[in-house]
């Protein structure tokens, strides 16, 4: 009997883990160079509102993407709030509404967000955080 060398196991190629922050990010700068318009040519100024909004949304998403399993689940699901409550009420806000409003549909979709990532969160780990097993 001979013995085989042990074909290393191939792992799936996980092309969320970058490409779907950029993607979203990329969509998001559009969308906030388009609001910043009104209905008027594009300057360099929504240019450059929508690349660093592109690029701040992606980082944010990227980054608890990868490092948001190191935080306690209620943590985590508070980060995802924020970051989705901040970049909600940005955009609304460059439609021209008031701070208070803008303020206001952040704390509402960051709530929400917040409510459902920790419901995800809570019902996909064990006691102690970790992954539940399937």
């Amino acid at each position: 009997m001979a013995a085989h060398a042990a074909v290393p196991a191939r792992r799936p190629a996980r092309v969320h883990g970058a490409v779907l922050p950029a993607v979203t990010g990329i969509a998001y700068g559009l969308y906030a160079a388009t609001v910043s318009r009104h209905g008027g040519a594009l300057t360099w100024g929504q240019f450059w509102l929508g690349l660093v909004s592109a690029i701040v949304l992606a980082g944010g998403m990227y980054a608890l993407r990868t490092y948001g399993r190191t935080l306690p689940r209620e943590a985590r699901a508070a980060a995802w709030g924020v970051l989705a409550g901040g970049a909600v009420g940005f955009l609304y806000s460059l439609s021209g509404a008031s701070v208070f409003s803008s303020s206001l549909v952040g704390l509402f979709v960051a709530a929400g967000v917040g409510a459902g990532a920790f419901y995800l969160f809570y019902t996909h780990e064990d006691a102690a955080g970790r992954p539940a097993p399937y």
